[in-house]
């Protein structure tokens, strides 16, 4: 089946990256312009530099302008201002299409094989439609989690620390870049980098701002990110996660999330423990594909778009080491693209998605599924490099 699949990849037509840069970027305009009059959580990302500016609390409720409130940290600021600081039309346009083209670019020039890279340009476009229309920076951590391990592959630590710590002071999210230290030929200089870029990107915003409003609103920022994880564990369009779906299907709210997170945690370091692996580069990517996927599975705050993350790690998995690759695993590929990526969309049974995959989270499962099997994989298999690059040649 791998080989198969490879075979249908390998058509000029379907690896012209001229045709898949062109359908990513068309997937921003539509989704742009289809959300030209609907789009509270661009107002959201565009009142974070606005309320920096005029220093108001990053977190407190402006109904007047959107509804919601925000949860980005203050470097957001920044990130958004050159979107927040033109119409409004033209920032969410452009907002749209920078943040696909950081992310195919990120794919493009990464360490992956051009099988695989096409593969994630193919199987995660309507996923990248789906963060596309909600407008969420989802993309860009996706690229940031891939930049910091491609990076460290690169022996450019310095560089992957700016990203680790740029994805964390924005969404938190990017702390899991951290995950890759271990691969790193420079452990020193990626934690001495971390350090130094920690103190310059904390202090960055204090340039539209003052240092008394920034640590003010970063101690703020702590508070509600706490309270948002408890607001999430029944929410309709959060805790879209491996935590969500055992929460929502069980519909209890007596135990901590501590009970599945502690295991989880366990169960993703243990293949750690496998230094001989380390050498081989089919190993380190699997481990990333865990990470992207790790990183959605186990957070109450995990949305609908936020599998833009974790699909690129289903698509890292079953590259990775293709010769192991059967009709199972051909079949979780198929299972994680219609119930993972096309529940959303109006191509998947309305009442279907209404009565089951939201109420209980089963966006999360076939994701869930090849996490567990990744895992085991990782304890049990050999990843050595000279098959995996000859599997992988296109």
């Amino acid at each position: 089946m791998g080989d198969k699949l490879r075979s249908w990849l390998d058509r000029p037509e379907l690896r012209d990256y001229r045709l898949l840069l062109g359908l990513w970027l068309l997937l921003a305009v539509v989704a742009a312009l289809m959300k030209m009059h609907s789009h509270n959580n661009f107002l959201i990302f565009r009142g974070v530099f606005w309320h920096t500016w005029q220093g108001l609390s990053l977190f407190a409720e402006y109904p007047a302008e959107y509804w919601d409130v925000n949860h980005y940290g203050p470097l957001f600021s920044l990130v958004i201002a050159p979107f927040s600081v033109v119409p409004e039309w033209l920032g969410l346009l452009l907002w749209c299409i920078c943040l696909t083209l950081f992310l195919y670019q990120t794919v493009r020039h990464s360490l992956l094989s051009n099988y695989q890279q096409v593969f994630v340009l193919w199987f995660c476009a309507h996923e990248l439609l789906t963060a596309l229309y909600m407008q969420q920076f989802n993309i860009a951590i996706a690229a940031i989690i891939l930049l910091a391990f491609f990076l460290i592959e690169k022996e450019r630590d310095t560089s992957a620390a700016f990203f680790i710590v740029l994805g964390t002071l924005v969404k938190l999210y990017g702390i899991v870049g951290l995950a890759f230290f271990f691969f790193s030929k420079h452990k020193l200089r990626f934690v001495l980098s971390l350090i130094g870029w920690g103190l310059v990107l904390f202090a960055l915003p204090m340039l539209i701002s003052s240092p008394e409003y920034i640590v003010e609103q970063y101690t703020e920022w702590i508070d509600c990110l706490a309270g948002k994880n408890t607001e999430n564990l029944f929410a309709d369009h959060q805790n879209i996660s491996l935590l969500g779906m055992v929460r929502k299907i069980s519909g209890s709210a007596a135990y901590s999330d501590l009970w599945l997170i502690v295991p989880g945690l366990l169960l993703f370091a243990l293949p750690y423990l496998r230094f001989s692996q380390y050498k081989n580069a089919s190993f380190r990517q699997t481990l990333l594909a865990s990470v992207l996927m790790f990183v959605v599975l186990f957070s109450t705050g995990s949305e609908s778009s936020g599998y833009i993350i974790a699909l690129i790690g289903v698509v890292i998995w079953y590259t990775a080491m293709p010769v192991w690759r059967g009709k199972w695993d051909v079949g979780l590929m198929v299972f994680a693209f219609i119930l993972t990526s096309l529940s959303p969309s109006d191509l998947f049974p309305a009442i279907v998605r209404r009565e089951l995959v939201q109420p209980y989270a089963l966006k999360a499962l076939p994701v869930a599924i090849i996490w567990f099997r990744l895992c085991y994989e990782m304890l049990v298999k050999d990843y050595r490099s000279e098959t995996v690059s000859n599997a992988n040649a296109v």
